[in-house]
């Protein structure tokens, strides 16, 4: 990205905030370009695809015993597959069906592309539709699973030889392995992307998805099962671009809210993924999530230690306050701060990142709601990254800070400046990084405007300068970015100029007691409001 980008990026992120004196609907901070880096799912965090490599769950499964065609199955080529598939014999079809779905569950590079080439999809799903020979149902679902769970090219084969439907319609199957494995594939076909989500919602996939999960108690599912079903469930609710049908994710949500309830570790993390990607979207959608009363429970589990259900509950905590400040208050209200300190010093650092950036949608708020990051003791601890965290989250703690001087009151910005952020802040002045050094600018810059009104310019000068902090803002005036000289140029004009009539060893009064920046007595090196 060249330099201009970076600035333009900067400026589009800084006009998504909210603070005081801007139109509140540009300005909280919304997940464009800057965020893409921190938005990225990595690759454990969910499995889009999963392939089926277990043996039957047990023999009994089928009226074919798995070791009774063991000997017949075990070595068949792709050709003779074709030609036991293609027989009139339902049990040679069965046995090559098997034959087919064994090829397809082994661990290392499966032949799909041949199955497809050899043109096995089509009677595989129309072996989905045999009712009487459920052992041939199962065997074909788990093949076409497999097939399903490879490239968006396969996927797409699986899709085109009709298997949509076939699949729904074997969710009502009364045998609970082949319902599973028809659970399994739709959610393969769905995680692919947002077309094929939308043609298996299309299809109708919801309400008997849903109606597997009907019972008074869902512990009393086995837990694979449920594990499987939570699974597609959180694909339906996937990707972006377009995001689900409203309709769709209404339909979905009570569900969730169930889910959310359970014991179940696999469970709570898919649950809590499908909502990082339901609040992951506009205003209203993040308003049809919140206004279920889910927030609460989405925020204990945000305190468990387990960190594949931290991991996405903090996502959709993020993404929720990047909504309106009624929306930030429900999540504030429900406690959520509390469980701050520990994220924001917690052990990985994509934890540290995600909990900073969530700050800086809340320092992007009012000023209440300022002030209760204050009352919860976190300003410390975005300090404590800006001084010692990785570069990724030390850049959310700058917006957070950044956020925090641009609708603080003047109190709140004494008290932040009291805390030590001068500091750290001015020696990420060195970041190569030209969007970062302008947000911390700004940041100085709103400083310097809450010391103006309270007669203690001076001091900050003072502070700034005793920490070399203008000599970093002085290297700055020839800077390769514009904007960052621009910015520099002013500060040292308006702040730092050899002109200034004012005598220079006179400290001047502070209004009030509390906003005076002392020198302390027996350190001189350190300062504060």
């Amino acid at each position: 990205m060249s330099t201009n980008e970076n600035t333009n990026t900067a400026a589009a992120r800084l006009n998504r905030f909210k603070n005081k004196g801007k139109d509140t609907t540009e300005m909280r901070r919304r997940r464009i370009e800057v965020n893409v880096e921190l938005r990225k799912a990595k690759k454990d965090d969910q499995m889009l695809k999963r392939r089926n490599v277990s043996t039957l769950p047990d023999d009994a499964t089928s009226p074919l015993q798995e070791n009774k065609s063991n000997q017949v199955s075990a070595h068949w080529s792709v050709e003779e597959i074709v030609k036991g598939v293609n027989s009139n014999n339902m049990e040679l079809q069965l046995q090559a069906t098997q034959a087919a779905r064994k090829l397809l569950s082994r661990e290392k590079q499966p032949p799909i592309d041949n199955i497809i080439r050899a043109g096995l999809i089509p009677k595989f799903v129309s072996f989905l539709g045999r009712a009487d020979c459920s052992p041939i149902q199962f065997e074909s679902a788990w093949a076409l699973t497999n097939i399903a769970s490879g490239t968006s090219e396969q996927t797409k084969a699986v899709v085109d030889g009709g298997a949509i439907p076939a699949f729904i319609s074997l969710l009502a199957s009364p045998h609970t392995h082949i319902s599973e494995q028809a659970v399994w594939a739709l959610g393969n076909i769905a995680g692919d992307g947002s077309a094929y989500r939308d043609l298996v919602i299309k299809f109708g996939a919801i309400e008997p998805l849903l109606s597997l999960l009907a019972v008074p108690d869902l512990s009393s599912l086995a837990s694979g099962y449920l594990r499987n079903v939570t699974w597609t469930l959180s694909n339906l609710c996937r990707n972006k671009n377009p995001a689900p049908p409203i309709e769709a994710i209404e339909q979905i949500l009570p569900t969730l809210v169930r889910l959310l309830h359970h014991d179940d570790h696999e469970v709570l993390a898919d649950t809590c993924w499908a909502l990082s990607y339901l609040t992951d979207g506009s205003n209203d959608r993040i308003e049809v999530v919140v206004k279920t009363g889910l927030v609460p429970q989405l925020v204990k589990l945000l305190g468990c230690s387990e960190l594949p259900i931290m991991t996405p509950s903090l996502r959709a905590i993020g993404n929720i306050v990047t909504g309106t400040d009624e929306q930030t208050q429900i999540v504030i209200d429900s406690g959520a701060l509390s469980v701050f300190p520990s994220l924001l010093s917690h052990h990985k650092n994509n934890i540290q990142k995600e909990a900073a950036w969530t700050m800086s949608n809340i320092t992007a708020g009012r000023q209440d709601q300022i002030q209760r990051v204050v009352d919860h003791g976190l300003v410390p601890y975005l300090i404590g990254i800006l001084r010692k965290g990785d570069f990724k989250s030390q850049k959310e703690a700058v917006w957070a800070v950044t956020n925090y001087t641009s609708g603080g009151t003047i109190d709140q910005i004494v008290y932040l400046v009291q805390a030590g952020v001068v500091e750290p802040l001015l020696n990420l002045l060195s970041a190569k990084d030209s969007k970062t050094v302008l947000v911390i600018l700004d940041a100085i810059s709103n400083i310097f405007l809450a010391a103006e009104k309270i007669n203690e310019t001076e001091k900050l000068c003072l502070m700034i300068e005793e920490c070399g902090g203008l000599d970093k803002i002085e290297a700055l005036q020839s800077h390769e970015n514009e904007q960052v000289y621009k910015a520099s140029s002013t500060l040292i004009e308006k702040y730092f100029s050899a002109e200034e009539e004012e005598d220079q060893n006179v400290v001047p009064e502070s209004t009030a007691a509390s906003y005076t920046f002392q020198i302390q007595g027996n350190t001189p090196d350190t300062f504060s409001f």
